[in-house]
């Protein structure tokens, strides 16, 4: 019995790399954010500087938001790419890399669910952003669910953040409690 457990034990662990087609399509994924990134991009520069119609700056702001909105989206998709593969697929190797992120020497699932929750509340608050400065050619009920989704999204964030904490001090306190015991 205990060699067939054994197997199912190492397919079980071996199932972790079913995820790694996962991760490389969220790289693609942001591939398209950084080509709708330069595309924006472009259509300020050339809307700035070669159209014939001038642009507010309140034009300015809004695409310059939305600019911020993608580079936020696309940090989201790098946290979720390198802490989901390493926390949950595989270890990277880069001991000693120059460019090895500060986050990642840290990182676990309560991490990287608190990371997660704080850059959707940023991404949540650029949008909201856009909406106050566009409030005039928005209607009143959209803007209402706009900001009831992002108390939500604070909530849960909050939520999280506590959960963690108390989980964090019972294991602690389960750890001390065991080292006296010894």
């Amino acid at each position: 019995m205990k060699p067939t457990v054994d197997k199912l034990e190492m397919f079980i662990f071996w199932s972790r790399w079913l995820q790694a087609p996962l991760y490389l399509g969220l790289i693609i994924a942001q591939g398209a954010y950084v080509y709708l990134f330069m595309s924006e991009l472009w259509h300020l520069i050339h809307n700035l500087f070669f159209s014939s119609t001038r642009i507010t700056e309140t034009e300015v702001m809004l695409v310059v938001l939305g600019l911020i909105d993608v580079v936020m989206i696309a940090n989201l998709l790098i946290m979720v790419i390198i802490g989901g593969y390493e926390t949950f697929v595989s270890r990277l190797d880069l001991e000693g890399h120059p460019d090895q992120p500060e986050w990642l020497s840290h990182v676990n699932a309560g991490v990287l669910k608190i990371k997660l929750s704080t850059a959707i509340i940023g991404i949540s608050s650029i949008h909201l952003l856009k909406t106050f400065i566009n409030a005039g050619n928005m209607n009143e009920h959209t803007i209402k669910w706009q900001v009831v989704i992002h108390a939500v999204f604070l909530l849960s964030a909050l939520s999280m953040v506590w959960v963690d904490r108390v989980m964090t001090q019972t294991l602690a306190l389960s750890r001390s409690q065991h080292g006296a015991q010894h």
